[in-house]
């Protein structure tokens, strides 16, 4: 099928997900309240105890990128939930684009996504978070986060066609994205950090897309100076690197294992 279909038929998809969101809020509350919580945790428990010039601005770009990080599991939670379900088996009978599931599905994060960053935006300009470069700059910095998120979601989407059970999905991606998103610089420098840790977090891709949102965001002044290598002076082009090769290399595997799952 031509590449018109496939995204016309995953737009049908996605908005069959995102008519789903908005029949079981309790999806929507949970994603959007855990940012919340952390926002609230880290600036009013643990920031007075963080030796960061304004750790406000500091913190306010490592939860974005957390939390975009985290919600692209929706994309393997619901696929595995699919077929646990029986609904790829529908969608074989119907005269759609194979693709059109995964192209759905991930795009349909990106809409939550938008959501939760708004939402997180507000809540970060209410505990004092602000924003001091120019429009089209922090327009990029939220741009990239998205970028690297629907990334993500393909990383995601191969999990999710792999596993048994929307459960295992979110246990086995809680047990790999929950480290990687603490050994990096979203919640404290890096600068302290024993050597073998800190080199994987100047060169880990959350430690870039963190660092390129406080950049585009202005708030690159809001800690100490970045690490002196070339990921963190580099933080735009490497977290597109990243998610570049993420999605050259996992949309294919994605596809064959849908095509896998599908069949049995």
């Amino acid at each position: 099928m031509s590449v018109r279909k496939t995204l016309a038929d995953g737009g049908i998809v996605a908005k069959r997900n995102l008519i789903k969101i908005k029949r079981v809020p309790d999806l929507l509350v949970f994603s959007t309240l855990s940012p919340i919580m952390f926002i609230l945790l880290f600036v009013y428990v643990f920031g007075s105890a963080i030796d960061v010039p304004n750790y406000k601005e500091f913190l306010i770009p490592g939860i974005f990128a957390q939390t975009v990080i985290f919600g692209s599991t929706l994309t393997g939670a619901g696929l595995a939930e699919d077929i646990q379900k029986g609904i790829i088996d529908r969608f074989r009978s119907l005269p759609m684009s194979r693709s059109a599931v995964l192209v759905g599905r991930t795009n349909s994060d990106i809409a939550n996504n938008v959501l939760v960053i708004v939402i997180m935006s507000l809540t970060g300009l209410a505990v004092g978070w602000r924003i001091h470069s120019s429009v089209p700059e922090a327009l990029a910095g939220f741009v990239l986060l998205l970028v690297f998120a629907y990334s993500i979601s393909w990383i995601m989407a191969f999990v999710g066609l792999l596993v048994p059970s929307p459960e295992v999905v979110n246990n086995a991606s809680f047990m790999v994205i929950f480290p990687l998103t603490f050994i990096a610089n979203t919640f404290v420098p890096t600068n302290n950090f024993p050597t073998v840790l800190k080199t994987i977090a100047n060169w880990n891709p959350v430690s870039s897309v963190t660092q390129a949102s406080r950049e585009l965001f202005g708030n690159e002044n809001s800690g100490p100076p970045a690490p002196d290598v070339w990921s963190m002076n580099h933080p735009v082009i490497y977290t597109l690197i990243w998610a570049v090769g993420i999605v050259a290399i996992f949309i294919p595997l994605s596809v064959r294992q849908y095509r896998k799952a599908a069949s049995r």
